[in-house]
């Protein structure tokens, strides 16, 4: 279980905040992760878009962005297991924004996860396991 003081949680925050103040003017200082980020925006944003399409990414809430923005990054681009990509990006959005960003940001990356996962198991339970037990 993570505690405030989880180096990963600690670093994702500071993430989480870098991206948040980049949505409103360029920031000049970036960490090495932030500029990984960045660079890869356009492929994020896309991504974002197609699974809340009801929401343009100018309308998100901006903390809300910034959490799905490093989510989607971890998602595509490291080997961080999604399960924790996304309980990591929930209680984020908890920390930093309204009380529906939990929520919000739960169904977009939940979106995202199950479009990427083969058609065949996409009809089954979490990481492609089917629902039901052997008995």
């Amino acid at each position: 279980m993570k505690t405030a003081k989880d180096p990963r949680h600690i670093k994702r925050r500071r993430v989480v905040k870098a991206l948040f103040a980049e949505s409103f003017a360029k920031q000049g200082a970036h960490g090495r992760e932030l500029k990984k980020i960045i660079a890869k925006l356009s492929k994020i944003d896309k991504s974002i878009e197609k699974a809340a399409p009801t929401w343009p990414i100018e309308k998100l809430n901006k903390i809300d962005l910034a959490v799905l923005r490093l989510a989607v990054y971890e998602l595509s681009f490291t080997k961080i297991p999604p399960k924790v990509i996304i309980d990591e990006a929930i209680e984020l959005a908890k920390e930093f924004g309204s009380e529906n960003s939990g929520p919000f940001v739960n169904g977009v990356l939940g979106t995202i996860l199950k479009e990427r996962r083969p058609p065949a198991q996409r009809a089954s339970g979490p990481e492609g396991k089917d629902d039901k037990k052997d008995n």
